[in-house]
């Protein structure tokens, strides 16, 4: 029998995270390969640390993306983010770029031809999750713990709190009773502040923040509320740490709530699934959910590299289904060819949409009106009613 009284806690990092940097950094560039070439194939991960910033990985597109560009975009993205600082700054970092042509090996596999459609870039097995916690179907304590830290960055970015540094962190402990989440329990939030500020000055710009994304009587008390628990968060970002692309998968997907298949996001064309059938996945159970055949949907499905369709697709709605599994999970691969192609077609992932996705989740948010978040769309929703 599931558990109805309980805490459950997950946390955010901001866009000037380290290991954040490093995500937006990757993403970045496979915006330039798919700008310039919607097949394109990319595989970046990045490292930053004091004053420098190295790419590697394998590509696959045109000349025209070349180290100088490919530079430019690692030093905007870092700009954009707000690094102005001695040390990671995004005119004075070093740039080291370890791209090289991705392996025929795996091209072979993956590549359409002789009749054989387009295979998985990868073996492997993802997941997607919706429930009715939030209106976006998002488990509740994922969505506070991005909001807050959204917020803090938008007061930043405009210039309302310019004492703020870029990297942040924040924690939301929920309360559930019945299953359903109540009120805040406890908030953790570090972000970087200039060294004018006390730790007291920190708590009270941070406190509306937290109050204004809560809603109405969640706020956790006084003594729960934590604020840079060590007392002084002045060094931050790589300078303070290094960061790495994929250590925030957590993070990227749904706070813990429900399963992951252990693949990074960010740094990957959608040819790669564990990318793409993340988000095939999520598309299929935000709409399940939406469609009120269930309150909580998971779905898992499987490949193996060079193989077009998924080798299994699962769904469980933890006891909250109003139809039968079986068939709900035919039904789902009627209306959505799974295979590589058939997720980046149906979604229109060969785009250029992907460094908005690297800073506070790559799920719950609103599709975008040039594709970005395509996988938020609840458009499966008629179909599936009429379907049962």
């Amino acid at each position: 029998m599931a558990k109805l009284n309980y805490l459950f806690t997950s946390e955010s990092v901001s866009e000037g995270h380290p290991d954040k940097v490093c995500d937006r950094i990757s993403d970045a560039v496979v915006d330039a390969f798919l700008g310039a070439d919607p097949h394109a194939r990319v595989a970046c991960e990045t490292l930053c640390t004091t004053n420098l910033i190295v790419l590697a990985g394998e590509v696959r597109g045109p000349s025209a993306v070349t180290r100088a560009v490919i530079e430019d975009v690692a030093r905007h993205a870092v700009r954009d983010i707000g690094y102005e600082q001695d040390g990671f700054h995004w005119r004075n970092a070093q740039v080291q770029i370890h791209l090289h042509a991705q392996s025929a090996d795996i091209a072979v596999g993956v590549d359409a031809a002789g009749g054989k459609d387009e295979g998985a870039g990868d073996q492997g097995i993802m997941f997607g999750y919706a429930c009715t916690e939030t209106p976006e179907f998002m488990p509740a304590p994922i969505h506070y713990s991005h909001n807050i830290l959204k917020s803090l960055a938008e007061a930043r970015h405009s210039g309302a709190q310019p004492l703020l540094g870029p990297d942040a962190k924040s924690q939301v402990t929920l309360e559930y009773q019945n299953g359903k989440p109540v009120r805040a329990a406890s908030v953790v939030v570090s972000t970087q502040h200039d060294v004018s500020l006390t730790t007291e000055q920190v708590r009270e710009i941070v406190r509306p923040h937290v109050v204004d994304v809560l809603p109405e009587g969640w706020m956790c008390p006084e003594a729960a509320f934590y604020v840079n628990p060590t007392g002084r968060f002045v060094i931050g970002g790589p300078d303070g740490d290094a960061g790495l692309t994929g250590r925030k998968i957590i993070v990227d997907t749904y706070g813990g709530a429900a399963p992951h298949g252990g693949g990074a996001f960010s740094g990957k064309d959608p040819t790669k699934v564990d990318r793409s059938a993340a988000y095939a996945a999520r598309y299929l159970a935000k709409n399940v959910v939406a469609a009120g055949l269930s309150e909580r949907c998971v779905i898992q499905l499987s490949y193996a590299i060079g193989v077009s369709k998924p080798l299994s697709v699962y769904v469980d709605t933890q006891g909250t289904g109003k139809v039968c599994e079986d068939k709900l999970s035919d039904v789902l691969q009627q209306l959505m060819d799974l295979s590589p192609r058939g997720i980046r077609t149906h979604l229109g992932l060969n785009k250029p949409i992907y460094a908005r996705t690297a800073a506070y989740g790559h799920f719950g948010r609103s599709p975008d009106g040039d594709g970005g978040f395509s996988w938020e769309r609840t458009d499966l929703v008629d179909a599936l009613k009429k379907a049962f």
